[in-house]
């Protein structure tokens, strides 16, 4: 379980740690160069070596006393390394400073001009210019837009320090056209900027780096629930009982829409099943049973008309409703969808419960897989807030409380938020990028997923999480060519592929530790 901050949160953190004594400014910027110098080295065998000559550009302030740190300490590995210093001298911090001046025992800092660059080409840019202190716009010096345009025609490894210059920590709003980096070293946790978009784009690969910062209360967070970075699930979150009956694994119903709009419905079918549901049922008008029961074996097919009888099953865990179904029949439906034991809407359901706003709070568990569009139906208000460009964070989680359900914003960076307030981030970029979701069909075996997890017991936040962390890990293995057909086929080797049924020992212990709980309890 990974905790994202502000710079704010971050700030404070590091100032606890001041008064304390546990650390200096010195110190701290000491340990992030041996991170940043760290990294840099790993990511060289990661590419089968680098040469070993580095151009460090430090800003004034203590991103730049780091800089002065990483160039030191690569000097001292017997790598070239040339410094170039933007910003007034006279301002830098005292740790900085310092940096500055043991940077100065050593080595000249330069003012640099487009010429200079051309005489020795470095193999590694590292930018230490503005940190996570960063706000609004910035009016890039000229020497930096030649580094951008050098490095990339040159294909230097690009390397950004705690954060890429002109990047807000907070927002990932850029504050001026910045190259992408290929690394990113931050120290401690990540930041909001490097998981909201264009940040986490220009990120790069993400190395989060220890610096021995161990807080001893939460009161750094101050009133805001946390925000989590959604990682790989636990294998015993997945895993099923060596003994054991099918209804022991849930049963989901998945509601169908009319004969020639299956399709989406028979995807959430069979997502459900390959993610562990003892059972699912497809519930179709009767005019489609035979359409349906043509075109799936493992799923059961019942009549709509059957649907009461059903959701007075106990045996009956889960209900998706939405894909393939259609408004009109979505709203008739909706009040019965919701007496279910937990609930996903997705597609039509949205628009049907934006029609229909008086039942928020839900009173059942619940999960909503709105993208932005079907967002803004739901919530006017947020979505317009969303279109001007505020922070799909705190929307998310204003979302989720009105609803009293569990909210998932589909997107690049997918947003998932609980009535509690903590919010889980997942951004599709660098090495977790996944482009083939961008299919028809997708959002379908999403919700398939989602329900199927449910059915299996989970809370909605951890089976929207979950999900979301296995629809993307299954895009991925698949690769080029992917229709939403193959991602349910590819369900079990993405389980494989975490371990799940294999031989295990200490499942409890490892609960503990999972980074799907969030830090109260769930049910």
């Amino acid at each position: 379980m990974t905790e994202v901050l502000t710079s704010a949160q971050m700030r404070a953190i590091e100032d606890t740690a001041f008064r304390s004594g546990a650390a200096t400014p010195l110190d701290l910027m000491e340990r992030a160069g041996q991170g940043v110098v760290a990294a840099i080295l790993e990511e060289g065998m990661r590419r089968g070596g680098l040469p070993r000559r580095a151009l460090v550009a430090c800003g004034p302030g203590n991103n730049g006393g780091d800089g002065y740190v990483v160039a030191r300490l690569l000097h001292g590995l017997g790598w070239h390394v040339e410094v170039a210093h933007f910003g007034v001298l006279d301002r830098m911090s005292p740790a900085a400073a310092e940096n500055f001046r043991r940077w100065r025992q050593i080595s000249e800092t330069s003012r640099w001009d487009a010429g200079s660059l051309e005489q020795q080409l470095p193999a590694v840019m590292i930018d230490a210019v503005y940190g996570i202190g960063f706000r609004g716009l910035w009016d890039r010096p000229p020497v930096l837009e030649q580094l951008d345009r050098l490095s990339r025609q040159e294909g230097w490894l690009r390397v950004a320090v705690d954060i890429a210059s002109g990047v807000d920590a907070d927002t990932g709003r850029q504050g001026a056209e910045i190259a992408p980096m290929d690394l990113t070293v931050t120290f401690h946790a990540p930041k909001l900027g490097h998981l909201l978009l264009p940040g986490a784009e220009i990120a790069g690969r993400l190395a989060v780096m220890d610096i021995g910062l161990r807080p001893e209360n939460d009161t750094w967070r101050g009133d805001l629930p946390p925000i989590m970075r959604l990682e790989r699930p636990e294998v015993h979150t997945l895993d099923k009982a060596t003994a054991g009956h099918k209804f022991r694994h849930g049963h989901a119903l998945i509601l169908c829409g009319p004969p020639g709009a299956g399709g989406a419905a028979r995807l959430a079918a069979r997502s459900a099943l390959r993610v562990g549901a003892g059972l699912v049922t497809l519930v179709c008008p009767l005019e489609a049973v035979a359409e349906n029961a043509a075109r799936l074996d493992a799923v059961m097919i019942r009549a709509a008309t059957e649907l009461p009888t059903l959701l007075a099953d106990p045996r009956v865990t889960a209900l998706c409703l939405g894909p393939g179904f259609g408004v009109a029949r979505a709203a008739s439906v909706l009040p019965q969808a919701l007496t279910a034991p937990g609930v996903v809407l997705d597609a039509d359901a949205l628009t049907a419960l934006a029609e229909r706003r008086e039942v928020m709070p839900l009173a059942r568990p619940a999960v909503l897989t709105p993208h932005e569009g079907e967002f803004a139906r739901l919530f006017p208000d947020l979505g317009d807030r969303l279109s001007r460009g505020e922070s799909r964070v705190d929307l998310v989680r204003e979302a989720a409380a009105r609803a009293g359900a569990t909210v998932l914003l589909k997107g690049a960076v997918t947003a998932i938020a609980d009535p509690s307030g903590t919010v889980w981030l997942h951004a599709a970029v660098a090495e977790e990028a996944a482009p083939w979701l961008a299919t028809a069909g997708s959002g379908d075996v999403l919700a398939g997923l989602i329900a199927g997890l449910l059915a299996r017991g989970f809370s909605p936040g951890r089976a929207a999480r979950t999900a979301v962390w296995l629809h993307a890990d299954a895009a991925r293995r698949f690769g080029p060519g992917l229709i939403a057909e193959d991602l349910p086929d590819m369900v079990p080797e993405c389980l494989r592929a975490l371990g799940v049924g294999a031989k295990r020992t200490g499942a409890a212990e490892g609960a503990a530790k999972s980074p799907f709980l969030s830090p109260q309890a769930e049910a």
